[in-house]
């Protein structure tokens, strides 16, 4: 009965806003009195809407093609597109300032919030990612003002070194936003390599675990799978996304039950006193909760069927499974834990074939990769009713 099912990751997502101090636009570029730049900072800094600050850099980069202040112009259209939500005419501008090796430390963060906004996962907000440890670094170590007081300049490193911290945890918190949005195996393994060379110290490394788990699971590389898999949760071991995952995976693949079993029922001690995460709707929080829970029961049923199969005893799977497509509002979950569910009805012994139809109706009835397995099952259940 055994098909191969990828692991399904489910995840309750929380869109913050990480707190970042105020940003210097342009740090290596200045302005002459009585200049066209000069003319045009007025104007932007005088616009009562972002509309028409957009219309006055915009016209200034057409009537001045060949001016030294260019880059400063598209990283101001880069920042005021984010603030509007015009992420992809923000990713416009802030890759021309990039193409022309123009960077700092405003433009990567603004470029990067529409890269994240906008699902554009590519090389090139990784690349930034990468290289932003150096900015900070750059942009933190001033030179002591000539007329600071000791007082003052300790004030000021004080609140550099805060914001510098603010700022790599909006680079870490961009990595982990666009990572899961990378298709290719071999490309999320070539980003992770990145990040822990430009991020060896971070503090999410479980979370860098489980991406590198998610990226060899992808690559069909089981047991680098598994050893990222266990040190994901040897390093969190409360988070009951890498328990669910690890569990689910396991089972599926038939490997360390005792393990699968372990992890989902810790997950089912711990659920009942998950906090909701901010930035999700009640409903969306009991749904992801339940998608969770239930596909720890269905891994419970799952391992309990494979250790009583050769006996015919898998009547212990069977609650476990009707739990679980109670739960379950994933259609390919609920349709695998249907089938399932019926395959147990028709190993036990004596086996039960109305209850294996009921089930096995269920599961050919929604849409899913398990539909025609279900539909055929099926008819040879009829057959022998």
């Amino acid at each position: 009965m055994r098909k191969r099912f990828p692991a399904v990751f489910l995840v309750v997502c929380s869109w913050y806003a990480v707190p970042l101090g105020a940003q210097t636009p342009c740090p290596s570029l200045s302005v002459v009195v009585n200049t066209p730049e000069d003319e045009l900072m007025l104007a932007v800094n005088g616009a009562e809407k972002p509309e028409d600050q957009i219309a006055a850099l915009e016209k200034f980069a057409q009537a001045h093609a060949d001016s030294k202040f260019l880059p400063c112009v598209y990283e101001y259209l880069t920042a005021v597109n984010v603030k509007l939500n015009n992420f992809d005419k923000a990713v416009e501008w802030g890759e021309k300032d990039v193409a022309a090796n123009y960077g700092d430390l405003n433009l990567t963060i603004n470029l990067l919030k529409a890269y994240v906004s906008s699902g554009k996962a590519g090389d090139a907000a990784f690349d930034l990612i990468t290289k932003a440890p150096d900015q900070i670094k750059a942009e933190s170590n001033p030179s002591r003002p000539a007329k600071a007081t000791d007082e003052e300049w300790q004030k000021m490193q004080q609140e550099l070194a805060e914001q510098s911290k603010e700022e790599r945890a909006f680079m870490e918190y961009a990595f982990f936003q666009l990572l899961p949005r990378v298709t290719d195996a071999g490309k999320r393994l070539q980003y992770l390599d990145a990040f822990m060379k430009a991020y060896p110290d971070t503090t999410n490394a479980a979370q860098v675990n489980f991406q590198y788990y998610i990226a060899y699971a992808m690559s069909n590389n089981p047991a680098k799978a598994d050893e990222y898999g266990e040190k994901a949760i040897a390093a969190d071991p409360n988070n009951v996304e890498y328990l669910d995952t690890v569990a689910n995976d396991y089972a599926t693949r038939m490997v360390n039950l005792d393990k699968a079993a372990g992890y989902a029922k810790k997950l089912l001690e711990l659920a009942p006193n998950m906090k909701e995460p901010d930035g999700i709707s009640d409903e969306q929080f009991r749904t992801a909760r339940n998608n969770q829970t239930g596909l720890a029961h269905a891994t419970l049923g799952y391992v309990a069927y494979l250790k009583g199969q050769k006996t015919h005893r898998v009547g212990p799977a069977i609650p476990e499974y009707k739990t679980a497509v109670e739960l379950l509002s994933d259609p390919t979950l609920q349709a695998r834990t249907f089938y399932y569910l019926g395959y147990a009805y028709e190993v036990i012994s004596p086996p039960n074939h109305r209850l294996a139809a009921e089930a096995l109706t269920r599961a050919a009835s929604i849409s899913s990769p398990w539909q025609g397995q279900a539909q055929q099952l099926l008819a040879k259940v009829k057959s022998a009713m």
